[in-house]
């Protein structure tokens, strides 16, 4: 259980301070923080809050979005990725997770939009390495493609990552995205040194009309947490293991009573 992180999503209703204060009544040690709500809150003051509870920040999410083409919003995301880089270091957090986004509205040059990426995560190489920030780049299925994630498999994203040091550049095993990849064993004991953050949650059927609400509980859905959580750990991770769920049902539920569940399910899916 000291590696359990909650990811702030999980508990959309809650702030800031009553995430915080939702992982110390829990006994969780470590927090996922998204940028929206921290900034709401205040970094500075999310960054004290978090220190003085004892909690360690297992990951910040999310930059990216650096699919652009060339021109001032490119320029202006790219910025906006040096930002993420000033409030990880603030926050303390082992990571920035890299969703980097889809196609450019119009376009169909899958290609185009994945080379823009490498040429985006090149640029931010050097501001991250000198804060002491690890991009984490997150390959999403290839269901959010098109509107969120042109990297698709594990695979895409070490290739991406391998002109940078490990300590610059890794990636982020999360169950919903790689469960399904046919390659994701030799993709992940290929990953060891480059794992950033390793995130867990169900694929549920029948989706749901919102496919960013897919998300489940482990233990309601079809993914093997047990044998990815041997794998990651074979390739060296011994890091936070971060609950991320998107999924109207539970951000309806009284979230202590959702992190209780997911304490229980984490317990007998993850760790059993």
């Amino acid at each position: 259980m000291e590696r359990l992180s909650l990811n702030q999503r999980t508990t959309e209703r809650w702030t800031v301070a009553e995430a915080v204060d939702g992982c110390v009544r829990a006994g969780i040690g470590w927090i996922g923080l998204w940028r929206e709500p921290v900034q709401s809150y205040g970094v500075a003051r999310t960054a004290r809050l978090v220190a003085e509870a004892g909690l360690r920040v297992s990951s910040l999410c999310r930059g990216g979005f650096i699919t652009g083409l060339p021109g001032p919003g490119r320029d202006a995301a790219l910025d906006d990725n040096r930002r993420a880089i000033d409030e990880a270091v603030a926050l303390g957090a082992d990571c920035l997770v890299m969703v980097v986004g889809g196609l450019p509205d119009g376009s169909r040059d899958l290609a185009g939009a994945r080379a823009r990426v490498a040429d985006g995560v090149a640029a931010l190489v050097p501001y991250a390495s000198q804060a002491g920030v690890r991009l984490a780049l997150e390959p999403m299925h290839p269901l959010y493609c098109a509107d969120r994630g042109v990297l698709s498999t594990l695979g895409q994203a070490l290739d991406l990552a391998a002109p940078f040091a490990p300590s610059s550049v890794g990636v982020v095993v999360d169950t919903f995205h790689v469960w399904w990849d046919p390659d994701v064993e030799a993709a992940i004991a290929r990953s060891a040194g480059r794992i950033a953050s390793f995130q867990v949650c169900d694929w549920i059927t029948p989706f749901p009309a919102d496919a960013l609400l897919s998300r489940g509980m482990m233990g309601d859905g079809h993914i093997d947490f047990r044998r990815l959580r041997r794998l990651v750990e074979a390739a060296g991770y011994d890091g936070p293991i971060e609950v991320e769920i998107f999924n109207a049902d539970l951000w309806a539920a009284d979230p202590d009573e959702v992190v209780a569940l997911l304490r229980r399910r984490y317990a007998e899916h993850v760790l059993g």
